[in-house]
Order: C-alpha cells, then structure tokens, then sequence
C-alpha cells in the first residue's frame, strides 16, 4: 500500500517550523505534503504559525492578531532552532511565510503537492479565520469541489467540530480531516499549567469535543480521520470501523518506526511527520 508523507510544518526537525527553509527543505526530502497552521495578523494577512503568541519561535513577544505583518516579519522566527540556512532557503528575514508565499513555494516544486491546512482554536469557533483563508484561495483559482489550485491540493483540518461543520457548508467531505487526539487529564495541566480542577475541567471539554469530531467521521461529514498515534492505538475498533466505512486516514505524528508500523499495520493511507526524509526511508526500505 502506498502512503503518502506529509511534512508536518515543513521538514521541523531540521529546521524551525513553519518557516521557508524548513518547507523547502519537505519538497526537497520528497514530502508529498505539508501541513500548515494559520493566524490572522493585526492587519488581516493570513500567517504561518502554530501558537496564537509569537513568544516560543521568535525574539519577539505577543499575540500574531496584535502585530502587522511588518512588525512579524521584523521579528526572528529561525534562529531559537539553532540550525544553520543554507543561502539558497534565503536569510532570516525571510523565513517568516503568508500563506500565499507558502503557496508559491508548492506551485514552483515542479510536480503535483499536497497542503494540509490546520485551523485552531480554543473553547470557541470564530469562522473569520477559515473565511479569509478560502476567500484568498479563490483568489489563486481555487475552487471546492476540486479543492485545487495548481499543481497544490488542498485539505481542511481542524480539532474543533464547528469549524468542521462549517467548512462542511462549502467544501466537500473528501477534503475535511477531522483531527482527534488521546486526552490524558495529566498531559492536558502540563500542557496548560493548571490545577487539578481546571485540568479535570479542561479534559472534559476536549473530550466532548473529541466525542462531537468522531460523529462527524461516523456521518461522512468530513471523510478524512486525523488520528495522533496515541489516539489510533487507544482506539483501534474506531480505526477499523471508519475503514470499513471508507475513511482515509492521516495520523499525526509519525517519527519513529513504531510508529510508523503502527500505521502501515492499521491501514493507514497518510501520516504526518517532522522527518519527513527519515520517514520516506523507512517506508521505501519495508517496500524492497
């Protein structure tokens, strides 16, 4: 079976995420994706980035929505990776990608990539986000029903169940991935650095949430399941039920070889990972 790799926000291992070298770096290794995060900056420019605070990739500090993009690009997003940019993934300054600059960067591989773009939220869904994002990619010839624009297909990823739903009123099943995740009440106060209360609070809203993503699979409303490989080994009869029902699956995040077992094991057609090299050896050793 042939799975394809997406390079989850660029090759991350090598490079810092999110930025040019790190995307160039995925096209490069033979991603046959990648996966982005987005946020709207102050002055509405759509940005790569995985937090809503510029504090752990950059010498900066801030929330993205309170900066323009000229003040984000003023900022360091490469170096806290301390890896050392080739010239050809140019300077520093230009590490820092919109949206349409990502886009540009597939359009000139030369061959047929796909995106992955991820919408995050907290407790509550606020559709500006996913609107500016299809709003811009019209504007580069996208259309939904193929989900294209270029040599660039394009998926929708989202935990939250309501953006989802309201991705679903334009853009066709087959490009939906609803991403689901393993919540552990433990891993949930030191991600957030809360007490017990909030935590136990916190887990239960994540699992309803989580409760809410899998009725979507089960209804066809989004056909791609974005399982973490905790999730998918906690929940195999889920994985096996929403194959039979013809899902597809992209698991997230797939560095190591037990993981990846995991998934070739489980059917798996798509899986994410920081290696994507790495990976992309592993899966061209099993077919010799």
């Amino acid at each position: 079976m042939s799975v394809k790799i997406f390079a989850h926000r660029g090759a991350s291992e090598q490079f810092a995420e999110h930025t040019r070298a790190a995307y160039l770096q995925a096209l490069a290794d033979g991603a046959d994706g990648v996966e982005c995060d987005l946020h709207l900056s102050a002055d509405g420019e759509l940005i790569l980035l995985h937090d809503d605070d510029v504090g752990r990739t950059s010498n900066g500090s801030g929330p993205v929505a309170e900066l323009t993009l000229a003040q984000l690009r003023a900022l360091d997003f490469s170096s806290w990776k301390g890896a050392v940019i080739p010239a050809e993934y140019g300077t520093a300054a230009q590490q820092l990608l919109t949206l349409d600059q990502l886009l540009d960067i597939l359009t000139q591989a030369g061959r047929p990539v796909d995106l992955a773009i991820e919408f995050k939220y907290g407790a509550v869904f606020d559709p500006q986000l996913v609107d500016a994002t299809l709003a811009k990619l019209r504007l580069r010839g996208w259309s939904p029903e193929q989900s294209a624009t270029g040599n660039v297909g394009v998926s929708f990823m989202s935990f939250h169940p309501e953006a989802i739903q309201h991705l679903a009123q334009v853009v066709p099943a087959q490009h939906l991935c609803q991403l689901l995740e393993e919540v552990d009440v433990a891993d949930v106060r030191e991600e957030l650095d809360v007490g017990p209360i909030a935590g136990h609070t916190m887990a239960f809203l994540m699992r309803r949430a989580m409760a809410a993503g899998e009725k979507l699979l089960e209804d066809g409303v989004a056909q791609i399941a974005g399982p973490g490989t905790d999730y998918l080994r906690a929940n195999p009869e889920n994985a096996t039920q929403w194959l039979a029902a013809g899902r597809r699956f992209r698991v997230w995040t797939v560095d190591t070889a037990d993981d990846l077992a995991l998934c070739v094991e489980s059917g798996v057609s798509e899986v994410t990972s920081n290696r994507p090299a790495d990976i992309r050896a592993l899966l061209d050793a099993v077919s010799i």
